[in-house]
């Protein structure tokens, strides 16, 4: 069951990551081609009568392309690791219907991996951010995936622990996330490397096209691993009244 639920993760994930990847060729890539223009006119401005295209390993026809790819290949990986802890978490956490814990799961991992990080230190386009401080900015990032991680797991401890009913036990779940989220972004450092003079529309505009590429990916995803797992429950729960019926 678990090799059968790895591949329907692999499978769901590559297309749940072409999707998103659609999206992200949509509404982030003219954000990326108006960041580089802004770029490379500064730069220009630096230093006159210098062609920065040449330091350029890879056109951005051939980056364009390499957005599928890229979003292809975090799909797969995404929708395994997805797999096996959905196996883990199947009859033990969350709604009893495979579809309902695929979607309940793959809104869980958005908000824990993908939000909550996102709302500290969120995405920037080229000509945004220091070079010197992208390994400070790599860890702070990651450490809040670890917050929203672990705020995940003291949620889910909190809601089996009360029993006074449905209600209260949402409330304690949400209060439990938040407490340690809420307190990791205030305490952790604020990373303000936003160049002066840089529009501030296209800088929302491309958090936001960010944002919305992995709001996408992981609706698609929740949505198709769930409706592939409702319909494989079914088919198995017909076979066992197809072999009793009479002939």
């Amino acid at each position: 069951m678990v090799r059968t639920l790895l591949v329907r993760g692999l499978l769901v994930g590559l297309l749940a990551g072409l999707i998103a990847g659609g999206f992200a060729f949509a509404f982030g890539e003219p954000r990326v081609d108006s960041a580089i223009a802004l770029e490379e006119a500064h730069a220009a401005q630096e230093a006159p009568g210098h062609d920065h295209g040449e330091e350029e390993l890879v056109g951005r026809p051939g980056q364009k392309a390499g957005l599928f790819l890229a979003t292809g290949l975090y799909g797969v990986a995404a929708g395994g690791v997805f797999a096996l802890v959905y196996a883990g978490l199947r009859g033990r956490v969350g709604p009893r219907s495979p579809g309902g814990l695929a979607l309940a799961a793959a809104g869980t991992a958005f908000a824990a991996v993908i939000l909550v990080p996102f709302v500290k230190y969120p995405a920037n386009p080229p000509a945004v951010g220091d070079p010197d401080t992208i390994n400070s900015r790599t860890v702070l990032y990651v450490v809040m995936i670890l917050v929203g991680l672990a705020a995940t797991a003291i949620a889910v401890a909190t809601a089996r622990r009360v029993t006074a009913g449905p209600w209260a036990r949402w409330v304690a779940a949400v209060a439990a996330f938040l407490v340690p989220v809420i307190a990791a972004w205030a305490l952790l450092p604020t990373v303000d490397e936003v160049p002066a003079g840089f529009p501030a529309t296209l800088l929302w505009q491309f958090r936001l096209a960010s944002l919305g590429t992995q709001l996408v990916f992981w609706t698609a995803f929740g949505v198709l691993f769930g409706w592939v797992s409702d319909r494989a429950a079914r088919q198995a729960a017909a076979v066992p009244a197809t072999a009793a019926a009479p002939s």
